[in-house]
């Protein structure tokens, strides 16, 4: 691991001012940046640690949704009895992923932020542009099986990693942010992650210093609330498939993937062919996909998956 500064901010101001000089990166439970900062993959010359600010709160908004902070958090996100009742897919999704151990100390917006689990982006002999701009990507005609189906480009096929990503994806959660001048703003979930393009580096459409205050969640949707996670083990193993759904008793729904691009993956088109069935709502989540070889059964996979779910919802 290569030296660098600390400091503690106090307040969510302070800590966007103070990552404003260069090389310097936020870091609040650290269960992603640390293991990176260890293989020299990040190499942040400055850490502003945000874990004492005042961000760790789950809160109803005015409009009867919830607001919850940015440091809360996975297992208390989990256990809280607000989203346990109205917002299940998101407890179902963060209880899938990672371990107890990891969901005690990862906090919510470390949870958005984390970066892709592509061997070649871990592998610093390989060649990856999202690791460093213009090397290459080692992934395509490398080992892809995991790797992403649809969303992809000629300069990267990763996929993102998370769970609670694509259930707050269903639920159309907005992501609050400051930056270094106090303004705020609120980037809906869906514009949140990037596509590679030819610019796979850049994860997100956070600007720089701009720091993450909160996901605030909309009015509870009812209807049945579903996870499903296909891996390769039944722990500690991301997904080859995830799929995030809320169906209503008509048939009618929405419905967002895991696993199989470089963001959650929805389509709105999908939700509208829900009652059609798993097959017609398939077709449309994956028009344009672009798998290898290696990872073309992903795309009957999560058909499958979609079909499981919804006969779960239709047993309920």
């Amino acid at each position: 691991m290569k030296p660098f500064s600390y400091e503690r901010a106090t307040t969510p101001a302070e800590a966007a001012a103070a990552v404003q000089r260069p090389g310097a990166k936020f870091i609040a439970g650290g269960t992603n940046l640390l293991d990176l900062m260890k293989l020299e993959i990040e190499t942040p010359q400055h850490l502003v640690d945000v874990g004492g600010l005042n961000l760790d709160r789950i809160e109803p908004t005015p409009e009867g949704g919830l607001r919850i902070g940015a440091l809360v958090t996975n297992t208390d996100l989990a256990s809280d009895k607000r989203v346990r009742k109205d917002y299940g897919v998101l407890c179902r999704a963060i209880v899938a992923g990672a371990s107890g151990q990891l969901r005690n100390k990862a906090t919510t917006a470390g949870n958005l932020l984390q970066r892709t689990r592509c061997p070649y982006f871990y592998d610093t002999n390989q060649p990856c542009n999202k690791r460093k701009p213009g090397s290459g990507c080692a992934a395509i005609g490398g080992v892809n099986r995991q790797l992403g189906v649809i969303g992809t480009s000629d300069a990267c096929i990763a996929t993102y990693p998370g769970d609670m990503a694509v259930a707050m994806r269903v639920l159309d959660a907005a992501v609050e942010t400051v930056n270094a001048a106090g303004a705020t703003r609120a980037i809906p979930i869906a514009n949140f992650h990037r596509l590679p393009g030819s610019t796979p580096h850049i994860d997100t459409t956070l600007q720089h210093g701009e720091l993450i205050t909160g996901v605030t969640l909309p009015r509870p949707l009812g209807g049945t609330h579903v996870y499903l996670k296909v891996r390769d083990r039944a722990s500690y193993a991301f997904a080859l498939v995830s799929i995030a759904a809320v169906i209503q008793r008509d048939g009618t729904g929405h419905v967002a993937i895991g696993g199989v691009a470089p963001k959650p993956w929805r389509n709105e088109a999908a939700d509208a062919a829900l009652p059609q069935g798993a097959k017609a709502a398939a077709s449309r989540l994956f028009a344009g996909a672009r798998p290898t070889p290696e990872n073309a059964f992903k795309v009957p996979l999560a058909e499958r998956a979609l079909a499981a779910v919804l006969a779960e919802v239709k047993a309920a």
